[in-house]
């Protein structure tokens, strides 16, 4: 379990569950509820999350809730891309933190976990592709490392999503 210590509570960072999929899809609504265009289907387009830990376990991942006062606040999954995670790449996914608590260093907490876990399994680089809406976490990914190399993939889905890919090598 990690931490990050604020004045006047503390953030708890454990692998999710299965039965966490319902918060963690509160959590996605929430934070694109702020995007207009952007609509959460949560039967439709993630169904995956009513078993969200095995999910990712089945691809050799982990996904990872942000937890304050019993309440999950923030979300991210890494899963080997491809056939293989030594010396290559794992994608992020589910990143997300509640809107009237960022700013805390909360989503800089699980990239950090996300990193450490993918490189511990000996990952090259972490990539991820993020809707073209979201600027606020174009910024975030930046500061941070990670590079756009200008990708783009258009998503069949009810917001009709458009996302950028960015990349981060690990290990310096």
């Amino acid at each position: 379990m990690t931490t990050i210590a604020d004045p006047s509570d503390t953030v708890r960072v454990r692998p999710a569950r299965d039965g966490d999929g319902d918060a963690i899809g509160y959590l996605i609504a929430r934070c694109w509820a702020d995007y207009p265009g952007s609509y959460f289907d949560r039967h439709g387009e993630m169904a995956d999350l009513d078993r969200i830990a095995s999910v990712f376990a089945a691809k050799g991942g982990l996904i990872w809730a942000a937890v304050l006062d019993d309440r999950i606040v923030g979300s991210i999954g890494a899963a080997p891309v491809g056939a293989g995670a030594v010396g290559g790449a794992w994608e992020l996914t589910k990143m997300y933190v509640d809107p009237l608590i960022r700013r805390r260093s909360i989503g800089r907490l699980l990239l950090g976990v996300a990193e450490a876990h993918a490189a511990a399994a000996g990952a090259g680089r972490i990539v991820l592709w993020t809707d073209t809406r979201f600027e606020t976490a174009h910024r975030f990914y930046e500061r941070l490392g990670y590079l756009a190399d200008g990708r783009t993939r258009a998503l069949a889905d009810l917001s009709n999503s458009v996302e950028y890919f960015y990349a981060k090598r690990l290990g310096g």
